[in-house]
This record gives structure tokens, C-alpha cells and sequence, in this order.
């Protein structure tokens, strides 16, 4: 009857394996009694692994000459599984900690949630969860929701359902190890793809039985990078913009009401993000003016959303004259009065040639501008902020 809902669902599982010859045969023969649609990569394996996988000769496998990684062994499953086309693909570790008898709970759910990414979300609580197993889900919890601005409850677990047409649109992953399932879970997130948990079993061997080929200086070295160069990415251009669209698709007076009216910040925080996004959307930073805007709403504790806003004001068809008024600026502080070669066909490369007087115009012109706009909105803020904020329809 599983079997059946898998085929219906066109869902296979796939099971990458190094060295893990103890339980492998266990882990297949559980996962048969609910799927015969399974991938099996052998990544590299000097145990008994292949001598195992003979008398599973009906299931597809994937043999590995050497080792070379999780990351590596899934991706080329995920390969497969599109090409062979199935629409989802549930991975399930090959060293009994994951419990193949959880299989049901993937496809109930992804009936619920067509096309999301169902994670199993472990209870790290239970007794025998090794405390680096703990310290390293806390860890990538807390780093995954400053990539992606989401909570999961579990961001470590490599028992998850893959929706495969979704993995299809990253051309390229650079993970090639334990760090892989860290960067196709916050890319995937990035994509927009709904992230659904579900609780699962998981079961942690006796030390003395436990066989684990994380290392753990090395491969949470690895880890930490894939996270240091995915924030990095995430503040610099996924989170402004991904803000930015949510932004165009809402009118203004939605975005006042929401990020505004309805802030629980006060009207001087507000003012002053307003004042600090708008001097940085004046500096001559080109294609740095949001993410300094957010940075140092961050740093400041100002509202980021309202900074970011804000620091827009240099954006076409507002830039030429933001330009102009900087270089007439710096002009009279320069005591160079004469505009006479100033002409509507302004570029970069004139900036260059007049860059001290820009820069001098830039500041000043960009301090006064944020002092008027930051006085402006918390005037503003004072009158409205008294009336409900439904009066704005």
C-alpha cells in the first residue's frame, strides 16, 4: 500500500553510504518494506559495502570509485532520480541513526505542501545526543536564519524530502562535502521554496558502537566557511533585494501602514533610520548605498527595513538630479561657481574627473538632505502616529 503511494507520488529515497557495512543491509531491507524505488550511492566504500549491494542488484546504484563526499554522492543521486523522472527524492543516512518507519510522514506531508522541502526535525534533547551533535545544531540554526530570515527547528538532519524539480534550477553547487546539505537548504530558501518540518526519530549508537565519519575539526571548519561565505552573500545581495521585490509589489501606503505606522519602534528610531538610510543613499557609494543603509541600521539598532527604503532616493529617475545637486554643492563650498560644464549628459566618468567637489557636495549636501527628511518624518510620525492606522486605506 506504501509502495504504491510512493509510485503515485513518483517519490524514490535515496541512500548515500561510506563504510557503513554494519548497518546497511538493515537500513535497505526497512526502506523496502515502504519503497523499491531507492538510489543507493556507494561513495567510495573499503568495507563490505559492495560485497552488501550484490544482492541488491534490482535497485539503481551508484558506485563511487573513491571517496569523495556527501555533497558529491547526492547530487549525483539527485542526477539520477531527474533523470530517471521522479519528482521527489527523500534521503535517508545509511547509519541508523534516521528510522526508515518515518517514510509515511514525508508523503503526508508533501500531499499537504506539493513542491516544499520537507525536513525531519530531530528531538536533540533525547537522551544519548552527543553534546558537539547539540552545540553544531544550535550552531547552524542560528547562522541559517541570518542567511535566510527563517527558523527551522532542525537544519542539520539529512533526512529530508527533495522536491527535485526544484533542485533542478541551481546549475551548480560548490559543496561537495557535509557542508553540501547546508548550502542547497539555504539556497533552496533563497528560491523561495517552502520549508515544512516534521518530527522524526533519530537513534545515537553507544559510543563504543557508534560509527561517525564527520571529522570534527576539519569538517566544521568546512561547515563554518560554506556559513561565513552564504551570510555574506545573504547581507550583501539576496536579503536587500529579496526586500527590495517584496517592497515593489506593495503600494506605498501599504508599505507606511506595515513598516511605519504599525512599527513598534519609536518615532525618533523611525526618524533616525529614515535620516541615516537617506545620507547613505547620497553617498558616493554606487552599488553599496543598501547594504551600508542596512549595515549600519544594523549596528545602530535602527529600523533596516525603513533604512533601506530610504537609501532608494538615489535610484533613477531621482540620480541625476541627487548628482546635480551634490557637484553645485561641493561648488560653493569650494568657492567654484561656475556649472558651465555641467550638461545632462552626466556620467561616472565625469564624476572621476570632478571627484573632490562631488565627494564635499556628497556629505554636506547628503547631511542636510537626511537632517530635513529625518525633522520631516518625525513631525509626521507625531500627527499621524496619533490617529489609527486604519485611516490609511
Amino acid at each position: 500500500m506504501i509502495t504504491q503511494d510512493f509510485v503515485k507520488l513518483n517519490c524514490c529515497v535515496i541512500i548515500p553510504t561510506y563504510n557503513n557495512d554494519r548497518t546497511l543491509r538493515d537500513i535497505i531491507r526497512r526502506v523496502l518494506n515502504y519503497n523499491t524505488q531507492i538510489i543507493i550511492v556507494n561513495d567510495g566504500s573499503t568495507d563490505g559495502t559492495a560485497g552488501i549491494l550484490e544482492d541488491f542488484k534490482e535497485l539503481d546504484i551508484i558506485t563511487i570509485p573513491h571517496n569523495k563526499g556527501k555533497g558529491n554522492a547526492l547530487e549525483q543521486a539527485f542526477r539520477m532520480a531527474l533523470k530517471k523522472g521522479y519528482r521527489y527524492a527523500i534521503t535517508i543516512d545509511s547509519d541508523g541513526q534516521h528510522f526508515p518507519e518515518d517514510l509515511p510522514e514525508f508523503l503526508k506531508k508533501i500531499e499537504e505542501s506539493p513542491d516544499a522541502l520537507i525536513i525531519g526535525a530531530r528531538d536533540m534533547n533525547q537522551d544519548g545526543v552527543p553534546g558537539t551533535s547539540n552545540f553544531g545544531h544550535r550552531f547552524s540554526i542560528f547562522w541559517f536564519k541570518v542567511e535566510t530570515g527563517l527558523s527551522l527547528p532542525d537544519v542539520q538532519t539529512g533526512y529530508r524530502l527533495y522536491p527535485l524539480e526544484k533542485v533542478k534550477k541551481i546549475r551548480h553547487f560548490y559543496s561537495v562535502k557535509y557542508e553540501f546539505e547546508v548550502e542547497i537548504l539555504v539556497r533552496l530558501a533563497w528560491l523561495g521554496v517552502n520549508l515544512v518540518s516534521i518530527p522524526v526519530q533519530i537513534y545515537y549508537a553507544p559510543r563504543e558502537e557508534r560509527v561517525s565519519h564527520f571529522r570534527k575539526f576539519k569538517d566544521f571548519s568546512r561547515v563554518s566557511i560554506a556559513n561565513s561565505l552564504l551570510v555574506l552573500i545573504a547581507l550583501i545581495w539576496v536579503r536587500p533585494f529579496s526586500f527590495i521585490k517584496e517592497l515593489r509589489k506593495k503600494s506605498l501606503k501599504g508599505f507606511i501602514r506595515e513598516y511605519v505606522l504599525e512599527s513598534k519602534d519609536s518615532n525618533q528610531k523611525l526618524a533616525w533610520s529614515v535620516a541615516m538610510g537617506t545620507l547613505m543613499g547620497v553617498m558616493p557609494i554606487w552599488g553599496w548605498q543598501m547594504i551600508a543603509a542596512v549595515g549600519l541600521a544594523h549596528v545602530l539598532k535602527l529600523n533596516k527595513f525603513v533604512s533601506l527604503a530610504a537609501s532608494n532616493i538615489s535610484i533613477p529617475p531621482l540620480l541625476p538630479l541627487i548628482l546635480f545637486l551634490c557637484y553645485i554643492t561641493g561648488g560653493w563650498i569650494l568657492g567654484t561657481s561656475d556649472q558651465s560644464h555641467f550638461s545632462s549628459s552626466i556620467n561616472f566618468q565625469w564624476v572621476q574627473q570632478n571627484l573632490l567637489q562631488f565627494i564635499i557636495g556628497s556629505v554636506v549636501f547628503g547631511i542636510a538632505l537626511a537632517s530635513v527628511f529625518g525633522s520631516l518624518t518625525f513631525i509626521l510620525l507625531e500627527i499621524f502616529r496619533k490617529r489609527k492606522p486604519a485611516s490609511i486605506q
